[in-house]
């Protein structure tokens, strides 16, 4: 599977070479940025998965933005942040939010349908819905996205290790 995603992922040199990377590429050195090993990979799903509910645009950028601070493998925070997308974005955000209700002890209201949103004004429509759903949203949004990098990051050390046993088991003479 290693070689699988060394053969997928771009080295480090090419990404270092794109233009609008230059001024930033003394920050892309380290090598747990690019390596993988189960340090550097499961502190990337982490990554990926915590930065997956930062709403709107900002999320393979705070994605980057941790990896390259806490050294964690680059490429795969951003391609875990891709988690979210139109189809899993609304379920995410309608359990964040049964839990941001469960833990403040406020009542879930049927506010979990969206609006109507029209061409000229949706923004602030769309603002105004994000407001009502008001507290429980703000807990539950941050819990759910601890909770998602703690378990991603303990799943894939777990597999990753159950794996390098299995495969020290396998190496092992047979008597």
């Amino acid at each position: 599977m290693r070689k699988r995603l060394q053969k997928i992922l771009p080295d480090a040199n090419t990404i270092r070479n794109y233009r609008w990377l230059k001024p930033f590429a003394h920050l892309l050195q380290h090598p747990n940025l690019w390596h993988l090993h189960r340090r550097s990979v499961a502190g990337g799903v982490a990554i990926g998965l915590f930065c997956g509910l930062i709403p709107g645009p900002l999320q393979m950028l705070s994605a980057a933005l941790f990896a390259v601070w806490l050294r964690v493998n680059l490429p795969v925070a951003l391609f875990t942040t891709l988690y979210t997308n139109p189809f899993t974005i609304l379920p995410l955000y309608a359990l964040a939010y049964q839990l941001g209700c469960w833990v403040s002890g406020t009542p879930a209201r049927a506010i979990l349908r969206l609006p109507e949103l029209h061409s000229h004004s949706w923004v602030g429509e769309l603002w105004a819905w994000f407001e009502a759903l008001g507290t429980p949203i703000l807990i539950g949004l941050p819990l759910l996205a601890c909770l998602l990098a703690m378990s991603g990051y303990a799943l894939v050390r777990l597999a990753w290790r159950v794996r390098v046993v299995l495969r020290w088991r396998a190496r092992q003479p047979r008597h």
